[in-house]
């Protein structure tokens, strides 16, 4: 694990780096990240060339978690998880949820890249209080980063090995210029980044002239075996209807709408249902689908482009008064939104929603979430417990009627202790769900899809 002691630490870098290291020298590597995440995940697709996958226990509990890193790790290269926040931070005082929670759960080595920008010997006493803290976490050693002069990484290294008894990995130079791109949800999506390839490459070279990678290769390879869970959710199955086509569930896709977990796409496209990316960008009207789902993303910074087309908005409001099935969640409830203002000017969207999506400075919802089913709608049952996590900028504007399904019992949701608008067979929110946590929602959305399949008929 390449943790941090906190944002902006540099750890998003170093693992980036790593991977792309690891594989120059052609070693495989298996990226993981302790979520919820979806930007840095696809970062980390990208310097990996496979999927990176979400580990998160609030989400989706300490066995599924077992679970998923048994069912995807590899043992022919190296398994490498990039933290979240820092390394003891969690949910409570208590560090629950914690990356540090994590790494003692898969036994996993945690490596510390930590920022040491005006400073020297205290390093070492930081560190020697994080290797403290939590004797159970297996403390393997530390990066240090944004090093400014020899002299400084000198003193701080003799300072870190000899009176701390930490081993230094490895040293990285201050930097003019950061490689990464950010913005106000994190990193850049690599999809909108013009440089994400040049990002890669270089952070790959820092990591290969600063880094001891033989012996961060030794500690991974030091690490204990774990048990191995079957999944559960394998065995789910949600019955096709006989036609002479598979069932077909669009997703939305194109720089706009990116926050989709990998096992929710794979969890649709089971059991003989078939998932079909929709680019709104690329079409005039919904191809011949039977469900739609649209995920997360930045529409905000896509809106003038969005609100152009407006062959696909209004297909998108037509088929919505059909009938047709359609999940949305954060991004896609503001595209469902009767408009959206950023930056000062308004963007009509879809008007599936009569509502106005004002996107603000500042978070309006971050963190965990956790929402009760308390009325009817096509894709869960009553009464059900959902947990999943909101990460938005965004805001209703306008004060209009609005029927919802979700009572929020953490989280902020659209307010009032309400998530979930609905009309139809259409629901939107702000909760994002991983299916590993959440089973319950990819048999929704196949029997949804089922349902409406057997009316076309």
């Amino acid at each position: 694990m390449i943790a941090g002691v906190g944002g902006d630490s540099g750890k998003t870098l170093a693992t980036l780096g790593l991977i792309g290291a690891y594989r120059r020298k052609g070693i495989p590597v298996m990226p993981f990240k302790k979520g919820p995440d979806y930007i840095d995940p696809a970062w980390l697709r990208l310097a990996a060339g496979k999927e990176a996958r979400n580990l998160d226990t609030y989400l989706m509990g300490n066995q599924q978690v077992l679970r998923s890193f048994s069912q995807f790790a590899i043992s022919d290269g190296i398994n490498i998880m990039e933290a979240n926040r820092g390394l003891h931070d969690g949910e409570n005082a208590q560090g629950t949820h914690s990356s540090a929670e994590m790494a003692k759960l898969l036994k996993c080595p945690v490596v510390i890249v930590i920022p040491v920008i005006k400073v020297t010997r205290t390093i070492a006493a930081i560190l020697m209080g994080i290797k403290m803290f939590d004797p159970e976490v297996d403390f393997a050693g530390v990066i240090l980063n944004q090093i400014a002069t020899k002299r400084q990484g000198r003193v701080i290294r003799d300072a870190v090995e000899n009176e701390a008894g930490i081993t230094v990995l490895g040293s990285l130079p201050r930097m003019k210029n950061d490689p990464l791109p950010g913005r106000h949800l994190g990193l850049v999506t690599p999809e909108e980044s013009k440089i994400a390839d040049k990002a890669i490459e270089l952070s790959a070279r820092l990591i290969e002239d600063n880094v001891d990678l033989d012996e961060i290769s030794r500690i991974a390879g030091n690490v204990p075996d774990i048990q191995i869970y079957s999944s559960s959710l394998a065995d789910r199955v949600v019955k096709v209807s006989n036609r002479d086509r598979p069932i077909r569930i669009g997703y939305f896709t194109g720089s706009a709408f990116t926050f989709y977990y990998p096992e929710n796409l794979e969890a649709l496209s089971k059991d003989g249902f078939s998932i079909i990316p929709v680019n709104p960008f690329e079409i005039t009207e919904l191809p011949d689908i039977e469900a739609l789902y649209i995920g997360g993303g930045f529409p905000e910074t896509h809106a003038a482009k969005l609100s152009s087309n407006r062959s696909v908005l209004k297909s998108v409001a037509e088929a919505a008064e059909k009938g047709l099935p359609i999940y949305a969640e954060c991004g896609g409830l503001m595209f469902l939104s009767k408009s959206l203002i950023w930056e000062g000017k308004t963007y009509p969207m879809a008007g599936v929603f009569d509502q106005t999506i004002l996107i603000s400075k500042r978070p309006q919802g971050h963190g965990y979430q956790e929402v009760i089913v308390d009325s009817e709608n096509p894709f869960f049952e009553m009464g059900q417990h959902l947990r999943g996590h909101e990460f938005h900028y965004s805001k209703i504007e306008t004060d209009v009627n609005i029927s919802t399904v979700f009572e929020v019992k953490r989280g902020v949701g659209v307010g009032g202790a309400r998530d979930g608008l609905i009309h139809r067979n259409v629901l939107a929110s702000y909760l994002h769900l991983h299916v590993s946590g959440a089973p319950a929602w990819a048999d929704g959305m196949k029997k949804a899809a089922r349902r409406y399949s057997e009316l076309q008929f």
